[in-house]
């Protein structure tokens, strides 16, 4: 049974489940909306089969792309940073020397590998678990989605 998306589903978040069943397809686990520190939200983070930790961005339109002045904030959270847009994107806008991927709600296809700048063992180790919190916590929304309702206090997130 394929899975439909909410009817209220953002443009970026149609790409971004396209950007998370493709990274599926090479291996990664990935979360979205993750917050890799305060003042940043990455769209996409996927953790690969030897702790990879890419990020990627999804820009759903050229004022979507614009309005962004975050994004270089991203690198130093990972090895590698994608930007994920549809076919109809103006790609031309998209900085050099950062990868690219062309999606829509059920794939993404990478047209231009990102370089790979490797995160220090340190921050690796704060970004994985990081990662496996903020999945836990998903999880146990998804599966007790009225935890709060009976005065169970929130996971903290730092």
């Amino acid at each position: 049974m394929e899975h439909k998306l909410p009817d209220m589903a953002r443009p970026g978040q149609i790409l971004a489940r396209g950007v998370c069943r493709a990274l599926r397809g090479h291996g990664f686990v990935s979360v979205e909306e993750f917050v890799p520190t305060r003042g940043l939200r990455v769209d996409v983070m996927g953790l690969g089969p030897k702790g990879q930790i890419w990020v990627v961005e999804c820009k759903s339109s050229r004022a979507d792309f614009l309005t962004d002045g975050k994004w270089q904030g991203y690198l130093e959270w990972c090895d590698r940073y994608f930007w994920a847009v549809d076919q109809d994107f103006p790609t031309d806008l998209l900085p050099a020397g950062t990868g690219l991927m062309i999606a829509d709600a059920y794939d993404a296809e990478i047209l231009r590998m990102a370089p790979e700048s490797k995160l220090a063992a340190a921050r690796r180790k704060v970004m994985i678990r990081k990662f496996a919190t903020h999945a836990a916590r998903r999880l146990h929304d998804l599966r007790d989605p009225g935890a709060s309702a009976f005065g169970l206090p929130p996971v903290p997130t730092e």
